[in-house]
């Protein structure tokens, strides 16, 4: 009888606008819902005990539901119109207009609790919502750039995730966020990174980056495509740094640099993500590699302008982090002998002139590169500064050893004594060195032998140097210059002017170093010598004689050696000296593994020899190796198998 009452009461129609037909709506489903409780309220008795006694029979609010189903929502006009209405305001406010968002969440709640927003509206809502991203993903795509593209997704994630905290059911959420991430950026992957990652890197966009890694990581598949570009990237910005000569000058600050900001990127935009910073890492082996050797030699020659004295822009903490960071790239590179070969051809001048800026950054260093490559690495170079104490000891007892000499000499000797091994090779020059000069090194010789029989001295007059008083008009001075400037000096000494043939013929030094010397001497800063006829180069017959009315402020001037740039043919043999070591290296693997397995397959032979090799190295020149090996009857190819090998004991 009550469900009969009820049911007359229910009825709807009207025929108004969208927005005043939902109004409507949602006011007579209000009454209902505040009627449908006072009658609960009157027939609390009945709807208590009863209705809990019949369990067939609906609780009145049930069926209050039910009747407000049945006669009004499942007419069709009056669904589609609800639903229509609904969706054109919710497209109005994606449009930027201001809507009642009240009322969209009373009626949403309405059909979730006549259970029928599922099927009657979330699908429709869920397919139009794809319909309007798919477009509007297709337009911006065209019309905006990267950086506002992204921020434009990033907005439009936030307006659904507030509409459905506002008036949308809860699960509704995951479908309508993963619609908008699909159409604005999973349709666009490719696109958005070909358009704009360089950009993004190049400029340095760190907000947007971040936002591209955040939105990229919610979409299926975002992050590997991302990392790859990402790799991509480096190897190919990389690669330009490394590969172009041009710019050989700045290749290694700017590889420092480029690692900074990558780095950077990695840890504030990219999340520290592990698997984003291997793959920079791999990219930038592989790009530094493309290149041989260069890189090894430029990063010596860098931490060399930076070791070296006079290098004042930096101060302790700064050099040890520079020195980090050159290690951080040194790691990458594959041919590390080549890096050892010049780091130990610069190390040398720079303890030879006392050049080196800091002991403790030197040894610092050191420590760096053994942590990094083994005491076998470093073994020479830390034999090379036990030469210089052990040199120092040696002076100490020589001086004493002098002063009990009969006959004290007035030059004053220091000796470096270096042993062959560590040191890189210098070629030997004959010089005619003054009598007092070859006197004392015989004393000298004398003196070391005397302590330690059975060793051979050689001397270096390319590395010498020495300290002249010299008097000019203006009064005495002293001049630091190396040995073959003061053996040309000395001869003023004897005579007022001299001609280049003359002096070469006097001091026995060679053509190039000859020239090389007599213009530092009289074309340079500090010109001690005149030149016949002037001019900034050393000719064959140019005549020279002692300039008595040079000046200058300092008491001890140093007159620089005019540095023979490093030449194209110092770097080649530098270069081919690091060859041939590697050719022994490969000979002396090749016989070590042979007496080991006495017979082995040429494949097996090659794989075991890469395992054992430290420095990059191309099949053809194993093959070569090997062939030598066996012309010089190490070891021998089988009868039947040409590609298995035997050793000869």
């Amino acid at each position: 009888m009550l469900i009969q009452i009820c049911e007359d009461h229910v009825q709807f129609t009207e025929s108004l606008d969208n927005l005043s037909f939902l109004k409507r709506m949602n006011r007579c489903w209000q009454d209902h819902c505040r009627q449908t409780i006072m009658i609960r309220s009157i027939f609390l008795f009945l709807d208590r005990t009863y209705v809990l006694q019949n369990s067939l029979l609906p609780s009145i609010w049930d069926t209050g539901l039910e009747l407000f189903r049945t006669h009004i929502v499942s007419d069709s006009a009056v669904q589609k119109r609800t639903v229509e209405g609904i969706l054109e305001q919710i497209e109005l406010e994606r449009n930027g207009e201001t809507v009642d968002r009240s009322l969209l969440r009373s009626l949403l709640g309405m059909l979730s609790d006549l259970q029928v927003y599922k099927d009657s509206f979330e699908e429709r809502f869920l397919s139009e919502t794809n319909r309007l991203y798919a477009a509007e993903g297709q337009r911006l795509m065209q019309e905006r750039d990267v950086p506002e593209y992204l921020h434009h997704v990033s907005r439009r994630l936030e307006e659904e995730n507030d509409r459905i905290v506002s008036y949308l059911d809860q699960s509704t959420q995951k479908p309508l966020i993963s619609c908008v991430e699909k159409q604005l950026l999973g349709e666009h992957m490719t696109a958005i990174l070909q358009k704009g990652l360089s950009t993004l890197l190049d400029e340095n966009r760190v907000t947007e980056l971040a936002l591209l890694y955040q939105l990229f990581s919610k979409v299926k598949g975002g992050l590997p495509t991302l990392l790859q570009f990402w790799r991509d990237y480096i190897k190919s910005f990389g690669g330009e740094i490394v590969c172009t000569p041009e710019k050989d000058k700045d290749m290694v600050q700017d590889l420092l640099d480029f690692k900074d900001k990558m780095d950077n990127v990695a840890q504030s935009c990219f999340a520290r993500n592990e698997t984003f910073i291997n793959a920079m890492k791999e990219a930038f082996e592989a790009f530094i590699n493309k290149r041989p050797n260069k890189p090894a030699e430029l990063i010596a020659k860098y931490v060399d302008s930076k070791l070296r004295a006079g290098n004042k822009e930096a101060t302790e903490e700064e050099l040890e982090r520079i020195l980090d960071k050159i290690m951080i790239i040194f790691r990458f590179i594959h041919g590390k002998d080549v890096f050892e070969a010049f780091y130990k051809k610069d190390l040398a001048k720079r303890l030879l002139v006392g050049k080196s800026a800091s002991v403790d950054a030197e040894k610092s260093m050191l420590s760096k590169l053994k942590h990094e490559c083994g005491a076998a690495f470093t073994s020479k170079l830390e034999g090379m500064f036990k030469d210089m104490e052990l040199s120092k000891d040696i002076m100490i007892q020589f001086k004493q050893y002098m002063q009990n000499q009969s006959e004290p000499s007035n030059i004053e000797l220091t000796v470096n004594i270096l042993t062959m091994g560590y040191w890189p090779s210098y070629t030997p020059m004959e010089v005619h060195l003054p009598p007092e000069m070859v006197k004392l090194q015989e004393v000298f010789k004398l003196f070391y032998l005397g302590k330690h029989s059975g060793r051979k001295l050689q001397w270096q007059p390319t590395l010498g140097h020495a300290v002249l008083k010299a008097e000019f008009k203006e009064g005495k001075k002293e001049v630091q210059v190396s040995l073959f400037q003061t053996l040309v000096l000395l001869m003023f000494n004897e005579g007022e002017e001299f001609s280049i043939e003359e002096i070469r013929t006097a001091t026995g030094i060679e053509e190039g170093e000859l020239k090389r010397t007599l213009q530092s001497l009289a074309c340079g800063k500090a010109r001690v010598l005149n030149k016949n006829p002037r001019g900034k180069d050393v000719e064959d017959g140019d005549r020279f004689n002692f300039n008595n009315d040079f000046k200058h402020k300092l008491f001890r001037i140093k007159i620089n050696q005019i540095q023979m740039k490093e030449t194209v043919e110092e770097q080649v043999s530098t270069t081919e000296r690091v060859f041939q070591d590697r050719q022994y290296q490969i000979d002396a693997a090749v016989v070590r593994i042979m007496k080991m397995r006495k017979t082995l397959s040429h494949n097996l032979l090659v794989s075991e020899l890469y395992n054992q090799l430290k420095f990059p190295v191309k099949p053809g020149d194993l093959k070569k190796r090997i062939e030598s090996l066996i012309d010089r009857d190490y070891m021998e190819r089988d009868k039947e198998t040409p590609n298995q090998y035997h050793y000869v004991a």
